[in-house]
């Protein structure tokens, strides 16, 4: 992870530097949010807060790159000077990493001088916009997978060795349970998990030498790749042969398939093992696969144990960004912290104002209904019914009545600059994750045409937010 102050937009320093001229660094409220799904998602799941967490702690400026700063003739020696003995000093206000998010709701909230939230930008939608997206991709694969064994084979496709490493880390989160990569398995204590490459088959004379050989080298971890030359002549019938040699000493067999129509070819090789009493030998496949790809190949019964996803999962695929945002939502004014507005033609990009918190609510059976974004002074514990407000339209609406708990999600992560919340193990995070998908319907999980999940304000929101847009259009 890089903590270098110099990772940062230039125009966020030029604007801080017009700000400390001016002097002009009230205290302010940014929100964090996204505004539309990746992969025509019905959900996205948040990652990426850790890291973000430890690098704010670090956050500062070395000597060489002051002066760096120096030698790109923008920053007067005053300001540099600034830069020099700078530390984020913030608090930090976010849902936890493996909740389930949904578009427009502040996903994290910085309390901090307007400097210090500005200088922050885009190392934290950097981060958190790219292991959000990873992680989202990762839990798609895994419940097309029917909740089947994901294994992330990304790293030689992966966008740098950065991109690598933390595709990794959120692609566990939402759902993996092993990586090939063995440095973010190390770092991140994920498991890891690899077989062979075609090279290994074709660096011997014979592909049932190859198998051999693996097999005695690995025989509790033997995984043939068996598409080198004839998949259902020599790939499988060698495997085979190895595999109940494996099995005499009470090993079991696994076989790859990396090309070719992985549905016709499963079934045909699931038939094959069986017949030769290799019933508990494990199929897996590869081959740049996509959560479309995978469903299908549910959807038509192919008997697929386990899922190598490797490009299409570590660099989002279809989907190139996650679409989250940091936008100002209120400063100080003589003493007192006022709502901000971002009025736009576009109503989707028009702001909601104020410090906010976003409230789940659950039904008896524990099933989520929908989520509601008031005020931070709102409170929403009782059992009373509450009416729910269309972001952009305020003459749509609906009531719930009965519901048994409101949950708030945003909490206190940093105060002044330092971690205050427990960071639970990476383990925890990916439970959470499956755990909260497991509270939404399946119409919101669907991978084609999923449901729209509710997301609406709160009646004072509304009020507020509705009353700013109509004071700007007055002006």
């Amino acid at each position: 992870m890089i903590h270098s102050g110099l990772l940062t937009d230039l125009y966020e320093l030029t604007m801080i530097q017009g700000y400390y001229y001016t002097r002009r660094n009230p205290r302010v409220v940014f929100d964090m949010f996204f505004r539309t799904q990746p992969f025509s998602s019905g959900f996205s799941i948040f990652a990426g807060l850790e890291e973000l967490l430890q690098a704010l702690e670090q956050f500062s400026f070395t000597d060489e790159e002051i002066d760096y700063l120096r030698q790109l003739g923008y920053f007067d020696a005053d300001f540099l000077d600034f830069l020099r003995d700078f530390r984020f000093r913030g608090d930090i206000y976010a849902m936890d990493e493996g909740t389930v998010i949904f578009p427009g709701e502040p996903l994290l909230r910085v309390h901090s001088s307007l400097i210090e939230a500005q200088i922050i930008e885009s190392l934290l939608l950097n981060i958190l916009n790219f292991q959000s997206l990873i992680a989202t991709k990762a839990a798609r694969i895994y419940l097309a997978s029917n909740k089947g064994k994901v294994l992330e084979f990304g790293l030689r496709r992966a966008q740098g060795v950065d991109g690598a490493v933390s595709a990794t880390r959120a692609a566990y989160i939402g759902g993996a349970v092993a990586s090939s990569n063995t440095y973010a398995g190390k770092k991140f204590g994920i498991p890891v998990s690899g077989t062979m490459a075609h090279s290994w088959v074709m660096a011997f004379d014979s592909e049932r030498e190859a198998f051999r050989n693996f097999a005695d080298i690995y025989p509790d971890k033997s995984i043939l790749l068996i598409d080198t030359y004839d998949t259902l002549g020599s790939g499988i019938d060698n495997a085979i042969e190895v595999g109940l040699e494996l099995k005499k000493q009470g090993q079991r067999l696994g076989v790859r398939l990396d090309s070719g129509d992985l549905s016709y070819l499963s079934q045909k090789i699931r038939k094959k093992l069986d017949k030769a009493g290799l019933t508990d030998a494990l199929i897996t496949v590869s081959n740049d696969l996509n959560e479309e790809i995978i469903h299908q190949l549910i959807t038509d019964g192919a008997p697929i144990d386990m899922w190598g996803v490797g490009t299409n999962l570590v660099t989002g695929g279809s989907t190139a960004a996650f679409s989250g945002v940091y936008k100002l939502v209120a400063k100080e004014d003589d003493g007192f912290m006022v709502p901000t507005i971002k009025v736009s033609n576009n109503v989707e990009k028009t702001t909601n104002p104020g410090s906010k918190q976003v409230y789940r609510f659950y039904d008896d059976e524990g099933m989520c209904i929908a989520d509601l974004i008031a005020l931070e002074e709102e409170l929403f514990d009782d059992q009373r019914p509450h009416t729910f407000y269309h972001p952009m339209s305020p003459n749509t609406f609906f009531t719930v009545y009965n519901y048994s708990e409101a949950r708030p999600l945003l909490s206190k992560k940093m105060e002044a600059g330092k971690i205050t919340a427990e960071l639970p193990p990476l383990q925890q995070l990916r439970s959470t994750a499956l755990e909260e998908l497991e509270s939404f319907d399946q119409t919101y999980k669907r991978i084609i045409n999923p449901h729209i999940y509710k997301v609406s304000l709160s009646s004072s929101l509304k009020n507020l937010k509705f009353k700013m847009i109509d004071e700007y259009h007055s002006h």
